[in-house]
Formats: C-alpha cells, structure tokens, sequence
C-alpha cells in the first residue's frame, strides 16, 4: 500500500474515550488530580487506544540503526563501524537501554534499516532501505523513494508489533552521525539557525562543533529542502533511522498505539511524523528533554511537556523506557484504586 493512501486512515484520538477516563478519575478515593500529569497520561492514552479500559502489558522498544554519509565531514567523535558495533550488542544484551529495558519490563526489536554493513542476527533484507545515506553536505542524503521506503517500514513495524500484542511501544535509534541529521532537519522544519539546534552529540570538541554546524549550513543550502515537505527534507538532510522512526510515529496512529518519544532524535523523526500527518501528534507520549539543545524545542513544537528532566543524552531508547514504569504506576493507580463509593467516604469536589 502506497504511503498517501495509508496516511488516509489516521483520524484524531478518541475524544469519548478520553472524557470517560477523566471522569474515572473523578471518582478515585484519592485528592483529585493529585497525580498530576499522571493522570492526564491515563487519558490521552485512552484518546490513542479508544478505550478508557485497557492495560500496559506488553511493551516494546523498537531500536532504528543507520548510518550516515555526513559522518564524512568529521562531524562525529567515533567512526561509522561504531554503528554496527552497537546494533550487534543490542542482540547481546551488552548496551545500557538493554539494561535498563530489563528492569521495565520490555522487549527489543533492534532493526537494521540503513547500517553501512549487515549486521549478525539483525539485518533482514525487508526492513533494510540502503547501506547508509550519502553525505548530504555534498549531495541528496537519499531519494524520496527511499525515504518514502524507511516511513513505510517504520508503519510496517508497528502493524507487525501490534499484530503480536504490544501495547505500547518505546522508540530508540543507533546511528553514528545521527544527531547531525536531526539537527538539520529540525533547522529545517523549525526554521531555526543550525546553530541554535546543534549540540555536542557524544562529545565534540568545540571545533568539531564548528565543522557539524559548518556541515549543516552547507546541507541546507546545496540541497534547499521544501520546509512544507517533511518527506523532501527528509530525503535531503535526514537519516534512514529518522525516517523510519517517523514511520513508527505514523503506524502507531494507524495501529492506535501510544508511540514513545525518546530524545532529540526521536523527537526530530515525531516532528516529521506531526508534518506529514497532523493528527499523528495526538498519538505521540513523550518522556524526557534531551541535553540536546534543540530538545525543549522540538518538544515545544509538538504541544508536549517532558515527564523526566534528567540532562540524559544517551539515544538509543533510554529515556523513552525510563518513563514507562512512570506510566504503568499511574495506569495501576487508575485501575485498581477504590472508588469513594466503595470505601464509603464522600467524593471530592472540584473547587471554583
């Protein structure tokens, strides 16, 4: 099926649904709104499932892996063969979102879309779009054809995730030269200054930080990506993990997933997600602010507040995972908790 005529499926979240859940809410034998954001997590993921009745059992990371042709203009502080090295030890439990993944609970799916070579027990000809994308300082980063493949076989993932059960999924990516990428798409899309939206990524030096803003000024300007057309800058400036990232924010409002922001490279792939189809947005948790500097941003952009503001820069789905024990703990209370009816004590009202 062709991407426009999936597009046509998304429609806003369930407005009933989410007025059924506040109104549980109103009923819990507890001070009213007393947990905060808490609760009107519980509703908006009521609006996402259409239901003000579910649970958050199954849980799923999906971690993107690509590379990137920029890598070329030393932008980054490791070599392009990390990407591979990483993507392999997510499938040995050997990298920290493993870990932390463990003790909430949830299951990796590590895909290969776009890593410069196969990867052991991870790459799969169907979800693999290119061996990397070009250096988009010099030339295109990829086709439209080919951006357009990544957002379908990111919809793709989540149709196949929700066909096994999952409830809710967290997103991650791995890519060497990736926060390049963001940066210029976000500049792009925001219409901001590249170097408003660039950061150290994993470490650079002050020069280097000079050479990747350099870099992005040069994308921009050699490839003039159309601001009105996520897809075009996508293609232009953008990473396969981007893209298929975006097409996981998509498929979760095809699907009726919630979708989990991590970080600025997740929140880049939302953004893009949010232009090419509006009401995607009302699918999208967010979880925390990246120590990226266009993190806040993006986020702003999107009308969403992060849950967790703890300076984490780490990508790969960390901070996407630390936010859904968050999340259960108030679906639990929203659940089970008595109701003042039935411990018998007067309900609160909601003072003017």
């Amino acid at each position: 099926m062709k991407l426009e005529e999936i597009l046509k499926k998304i429609r806003p979240a369930d407005r009933k649904s989410m007025e059924e859940a506040r109104a549980r809410w109103r009923t819990v034998g507890k001070p009213l709104f007393s947990l905060g954001r808490l609760e009107d997590a519980v509703i908006r993921m009521a609006g996402i499932k259409g239901t003000s009745s579910y649970t958050l059992e199954k849980k799923a990371l999906v971690i993107l892996c690509a590379d990137n042709g920029v890598v070329e203009e030393g932008v980054t502080q490791t070599g392009q063969e990390v990407t591979a090295i990483v993507t392999e030890n997510f499938t040995k439990k050997a990298a920290s979102v493993c870990l932390m993944s463990e003790v909430a609970g949830v299951d990796l799916f590590p895909v290969d879309i776009g890593v410069a070579r196969d990867v052991d027990h991870v790459t799969r000809p169907e979800y693999k779009v290119a061996y990397g994308t070009k250096n988009m300082a010099r030339e295109p980063a990829m086709t439209r054809e080919e951006a357009e493949r990544a957002i379908l076989t990111g919809i793709r993932l989540v149709q196949e995730l929700s066909e096994k059960g999952y409830d809710i999924i967290a997103t991650g990516e791995m890519g060497i030269g990736n926060t390049t990428t963001s940066s210029a798409v976000v500049s792009v899309l925001l219409g901001r200054d590249p170097e408003e939206v660039t950061g150290r990524g994993a470490g650079l030096t002050t020069e280097g930080l000079r050479r990747k803003v350099d870099a992005i000024r040069r994308a921009v300007r050699l490839n003039a990506p159309d601001p009105a057309d996520a897809v075009d800058v996508l293609a232009k400036v953008g990473g396969l993990d981007i893209a298929g990232l975006a097409g996981v924010f998509l498929g979760g409002a095809v699907c009726h997933i919630p979708i989990v922001i991590d970080g600025f490279i997740s929140s880049a792939a939302a953004l893009c997600a949010a232009r090419i189809a509006p009401d995607c947005g009302d699918y999208m948790m967010p979880s925390h602010r990246s120590n990226e500097p266009a993190g806040g941003m993006v986020l702003e952009a999107l009308g969403l507040s992060p849950f967790i503001d703890c300076g984490m820069s780490l990508g790969e789905g960390s901070g996407a995972v630390a936010v859904l024990p968050l999340l259960e703990m108030g679906l639990e209370v929203y659940n089970r908790m008595s109701t003042f009816e039935e411990i018998r004590v007067e309900q609160y009202e909601e003072l003017n």
